[in-house]
């Protein structure tokens, strides 16, 4: 029998989603809304807030600005207090950068990281004690499948999510003896707004990258809004997951992701036996 549950069979569970008013965030909110679950959603501004509720008005909005640290965990506890003890938490926040390493700024690179990775885990760190103290709960950071596989163009954006990636392997880890599941979604190209207006992208000077990547720059821009992934059946998938007993580590949506991915372990495990001897060689 399949591990994976029916979404409609789950009870009724508090959802906290970061980034909630736009693309993965707000597709899970609003499944997760009609399938009868509570949803605490944050956004970064009013402006965002208001328009979060005219689409979605049952959803307990919270301003957070993921990269604010410090505030992190009183907003948290406030959002328990409000509304009920969170059992999912969705660490969706983030965007992508695109552009050549030697061409970006570490200051874009400081601000990537910031919202992709440090502030992921101030979210997770807030409510990891809750979660341990209650034996309960399930916290899906999203990733990306660059988060397994990188592509030219993005190494910040791929760096970011290898780190989280990393990170919740680890957090599975810790927090599995307490009852707490942890796993990382990584999506590949989906219909959202990643590729459009949220993409940050560094300007082109350097002719020598030209011929590598202003074919790939071209190539993303002419696919915005054509990509596979229908967001919609991401948050039905999020859903099925969270129902889940014994979810995975990680969760591949998509089938460019799945293709993605398998190339890479085929060439690794390839990379690895063709330098077998000289990694042997280091023993004794």
């Amino acid at each position: 029998m399949n591990e994976i549950q029916s979404s409609r069979a789950m009870p009724q569970k508090t959802f906290f989603i970061t980034g909630a008013n736009s693309g993965f965030g707000l597709a899970i909110a609003q499944a997760a809304l009609e399938a009868g679950h509570r949803v605490i959603g944050t956004v970064r501004s009013q402006t965002a807030r208001v328009s979060l509720l005219e689409r979605l008005p049952d959803v307990r909005v919270v301003l957070c600005d993921v990269t604010e640290f410090d505030r992190i965990p009183a907003i948290v506890a406030q959002a328990e207090e409000d509304h009920g003890p969170v059992d999912v938490l969705i660490n969706n926040a983030g965007y992508g950068h695109e552009g050549v390493l030697e061409e970006s700024s570490l200051e874009e690179m400081r601000h990537q990281f910031d919202v992709n990775v440090f502030g992921a885990v101030a979210i997770a760190k807030a409510f990891l004690p809750r979660f341990r103290e209650r034996r309960s709960g399930f916290i899906v950071n999203v990733t990306s499948m660059g988060g397994l596989i990188t592509m030219p163009g993005i190494s910040y954006y791929c760096g970011s999510k290898f780190a989280l990636q990393g990170i919740s392997n680890v957090m599975r880890a810790e927090m599995a003896p307490v009852g707490v599941h942890v796993t990382a979604l990584c999506p590949g190209s989906f219909r959202t707004d990643w590729a459009g207006r949220s993409m940050v992208r560094t300007e082109r000077v350097i002719e020598d990258y030209d011929a590598l990547f202003d074919p790939i720059r071209a190539a993303r821009h002419a696919k915005d809004g054509k990509q596979p992934g229908n967001p919609a059946k991401l948050a039905a998938a999020v859903l099925q997951l969270v129902a889940s007993d014994t979810p995975p580590p990680q969760l591949l949506l998509g089938s460019d992701a799945l293709r993605f991915v398998r190339e890479r372990l085929v060439q690794l495990e390839k990379e690895i036996t063709d330098w077998e001897e000289l990694t042997r060689s280091t023993d004794g």
